[in-house]
């Protein structure tokens, strides 16, 4: 039996539906799943598992072997957002909740596979490696942020990383992102924005060494991610940190123009100032350092940004029914 911790949110449903796609249906979902007009009930609708869990009773039941035998623990569940500002429920959630499954794993033998953050390397001024080595010279510029670079910190002092796997995920789009709202990535923002009203808003750029929407991200589509995810699961001696990007930056330009043209639209860009509150800690340039995962022996590769933002458009967005289902690989 395999737990997923926040497995009705974004890449928590993804994995299952990856898990599903390898023949896996033997999952617990752990989750909050909020208001029903939230819609993160649809991210599980179309998918198979065995139960699910409210996360507030899942530390009693670890607590006291209420649960199957579990063979892995994939925490994903977590607060997500980069702009919350209660700093205490940030570190009930991301970190002491984190502790305690951790912990439970590492007495049970269990192998655990955990999200970090790529914003736990702050303004990239100590560079995007994912060795164990610099994570003391990280200073993340948000307490999200802050809360996942805590965490990553602990499990390398208390000896978790020797056998769990923590992803620092970059920026991530794809299916089943649809309850983010504000924290949904740019090519959802862009296909309802053109959809609407034929053009684009991106922020204008306040550096000088950078043009209007040539601010540079590592854009990674959700399917590689479960991959790796899925190959860790399938490979315990990969172990400690682990960037989850494709290892080459694209600009938000690129992205957009991706979506117009995987639209079939004529491109339209407005660029708008970025707001105040948000400049001093905007990053101009994230990029992921893979060569701890290919060192591990991960050869998967990655889905080009075209390729990706025209599968998501075309096979997901566009549909009536967006989400990730099991019926889709079924049929093929």
């Amino acid at each position: 039996m395999i737990i997923i911790t926040g497995g009705a949110g974004f890449i928590g449903s993804a994995m299952l539906w990856e898990l599903n796609r390898n023949g896996t249906d033997e999952v617990l979902i752990v989750d909050d799943l909020g208001r029903a007009s939230e819609g993160r009930w649809l991210n599980l609708r179309g998918l198979r598992y065995t139960d699910f869990i409210h996360k507030d009773d899942l530390p009693d039941l670890l607590e006291h072997d209420r649960l199957p035998k579990i063979d892995a623990v994939i925490h994903m569940g977590a607060i997500s957002s980069t702009t919350e500002q209660d700093a205490n429920l940030l570190l009930r959630n991301n970190y002491e909740y984190s502790k305690m499954l951790a912990s439970w794993c590492a007495k049970k033998g269990v192998r655990f596979i955990y999200a970090s953050s790529a914003a736990t390397f702050g303004d990239g001024s100590e560079g995007y490696s994912d060795g164990i080595e610099v994570l003391d010279r990280l200073r993340p510029l948000n307490m999200y942020g802050y809360s996942k670079h805590l965490f990553d910190c602990w499990a390398l002092r208390n000896g978790i990383l020797e056998k769990a796997a923590g992803l620092k995920f970059f920026n991530v789009y794809g299916p089943n992102e649809y309850h983010k709202e504000d924290m949904t990535s740019v090519v959802f923002k862009a296909f309802h924005q053109i959809g609407d009203n034929g053009k684009v808003r991106l922020f204008r750029s306040h550096n000088p060494q950078y043009a209007d929407g040539e601010q540079l991200r590592d854009f990674v589509y959700v399917k590689d991610c479960t991959k790796i995810m899925q190959w860790l699961l399938e490979t315990p001696s990969a172990t400690g940190l682990f960037n989850i990007g494709t290892g080459q930056a694209r600009s938000f330009r690129d992205l957009v123009i991706a979506t117009f043209t995987a639209m079939d639209r004529p491109v339209s860009i407005e660029f708008i100032d970025m707001p105040e509150t948000i400049r001093d800690k905007y990053q101009y340039y994230t990029c992921a350092d893979s060569a701890h995962l290919r060192q591990a022996g991960y050869t998967g590769q990655m889905t080009p940004l075209e390729e990706g933002v025209r599968d998501y458009v075309q096979n997901y967005l566009s549909k009536p029914s967006p989400h990730l289902d099991t019926l889709a690989f079924e049929r093929q």
